[in-house]
């Protein structure tokens, strides 16, 4: 059997004026990963991330670990985690004012429970196609773009990576809760929330071959669930 292990990127910098960069405790999370790994003997015979700078500073703490020492993650960007900006913009224009939502608010966004409350609602009507990008939202991926792509990224890694590889890679929240239904296949609502529930740096597994794909493990994190590092234990 082989192995997908999908890692969550380190937490990224919310409120900060590039929310795509590891913050110190974002980058602490991966390299306290990195030394568990090292320590029980974990190894790796291929690396990939998205090509958003989170998930590649990621993939960058954890090369060493990849057979061959690459000097960077192969980049697929089907990996990339879906846009959230655009989908609450067409939220918040219009639909937040009929669902209770005192609007104009501003952008960027924040307030961590705002955001949430905003973003949860937006993912809401987005599963359903029930938002309309105008011209402006050029970046807007629909839902069924997304589930596609991601399912399809999925797909062609255990079609390349046979024989008993294991295969790192190194994501986001939402993409790792779509290759959960490509595994287990559970409803759209049910994808968004496990995308809620995903912690930063957690681990993964998918076992497959002869045919059969089954999850093994869902966001572990063994390397801060001891004495004196659940403090680091974040989700965004």
């Amino acid at each position: 059997m082989s192995e997908i292990i999908l890692v969550r990127h380190g937490q990224a910098s919310f409120g900060a004026d590039s929310y795509d960069k590891l913050s110190d405790k974002g980058v602490e999370q991966v390299k306290v990963l990195a030394r568990h790994w090292q320590e029980v003997g974990e190894q790796f015979d291929h690396v990939y991330s998205g090509t958003l700078l989170r998930q590649r500073e990621t993939a960058n703490e954890l090369l060493a670990l990849v057979k061959g020492a690459p000097s960077a993650s192969t980049e697929n960007p089907s990996f990339n985690e879906y846009n959230g900006d655009p989908l609450m913009r067409v939220y918040l224009r219009d639909h937040a004012a009929q669902e209770g939502f005192d609007v104009p608010i501003a952008w960027p966004i924040k307030d961590e429970r705002l955001f949430q409350r905003i973003f949860e609602a937006a993912c809401a009507k987005w599963i359903r196609g029930e938002l309309t990008p105008s011209s402006e939202e050029a970046n807007f991926e629909h839902w069924a773009d997304f589930q596609d792509r991601v399912h399809t990224a999925v797909d062609e890694i255990m079609a390349r990576h046979k024989e008993g590889a294991r295969v790192l890679v190194s994501t986001s929240g939402g993409v790792i809760a779509m290759v959960l239904q490509r595994v287990l296949q559970f409803p759209d609502d049910a994808v968004i929330t496990t995308n809620w529930m995903v912690r930063n740096s957690s681990v993964s597994r998918i076992k497959y071959g002869r045919g059969k794909v089954s999850l093994t493990q869902f966001n572990s994190l063994p390397h801060l669930e001891r004495a004196g590092l659940q403090q680091m234990i974040t989700y965004r």
